[in-house]
């Protein structure tokens, strides 16, 4: 029954591996034959200032994605799990991202954070009308925030289903034990997540390693190199430069740091040891 299944992984996961490897070895414009270069693209590749810039600020996106995102997601999964109806309701809207293309989402902040037209502009406030994609020191934070509203609600939703897991009987007890809220959600709500925390940690950064399209609409891996993440530089060495070699040699890079970044978070959380936490199952 595997066999299927491993077929359809070695034909659109191994092979177009392989063949990137390959070409990580060429000198290639994408339209001629590619030329045997021996490892000068990798020597490049790790040595050039400006891929390693963009591993660095791949590194920094990484963690400032988990940062904001993971005590938001967890604190709205935790209150939209709760069965009232206007938390129904808030959920509904809170949701609407998930509905919405990323690069629609780039365009439409890519507007509202204009400083001539955009939301500053129109609501006269000083602080919103700076030029948050036009400045190297601001353009960073700006996708960041960007990138947090658009995911946020994703893991949201991974919180929530994690918070109706936890049994009632456990905030009764603790509540008859003079238990407050706050006492309840650090000693029952985070113990009884920790799965759900640890799954939704590794989508989040390894996600962090694909971010492309957004930061390509909102500001094309500017201004100067301020966001040019590696994703980004692979793209731009690859379609801009016409150096496929290079660029191949970069994307082995970026599938190599998703390997290790996903099985270093596997191996030390304890994701691999997974039991189900329900009676009997």
């Amino acid at each position: 029954m595997a066999l299927p299944a491993l077929l359809l992984f070695a034909l659109f996961a191994l092979v177009p591996m392989a063949i990137v490897i390959y070409l990580s070895f060429t000198r290639w414009d994408g339209l001629g034959s590619p030329a045997w270069a021996g490892a000068d693209n990798w020597r490049e590749a790790l040595t050039s200032d400006v891929t390693r810039h963009a591993l660095w600020l791949t590194v920094k996106l990484m963690v400032f994605s988990w940062i904001v995102q993971t005590p938001i997601s967890l604190l709205l999964g935790v209150f939209v799990a709760g069965k009232q109806r206007y938390r129904a309701l808030f959920a509904v809207f809170y949701f609407v991202p998930l509905l919405i293309s990323t690069a629609a989402i780039a365009v439409i902040f890519k507007n509202l954070l204009d400083p001539n037209f955009g939301l500053g502009a129109a609501l006269n406030l000083p602080i919103l009308g700076q030029d948050w994609l036009g400045d190297p020191q601001l353009a960073f934070y700006a996708v960041v925030f960007v990138i947090t509203w658009q995911f946020v609600p994703f893991h949201t939703l991974l919180y929530q289903a994690g918070a109706r897991q936890i049994p009632a009987s456990l905030y009764e007890a603790a509540s008859i034990d003079g238990a407050g809220r706050l006492a309840q959600f650090w000693h029952i709500t985070l113990p009884q997540m920790r799965y759900t925390i640890v799954t939704s940690s590794t989508l989040m950064v390894v996600g962090s390693l694909t971010y492309f399209d957004l930061v390509f609409v909102l500001t094309g891996g500017g201004p100067g190199y301020a966001t040019r993440i590696l994703p980004l530089d692979m793209y731009i060495t690859g379609f801009q430069s016409n150096e496929m070699g290079l660029a191949s040699a970069i994307s082995v890079v970026l599938v190599v740091a998703g390997l290790v970044v996903s099985l270093a978070l596997t191996r030390f959380s304890g994701f691999n040891r997974m039991r189900s936490q329900q009676a009997g199952m």
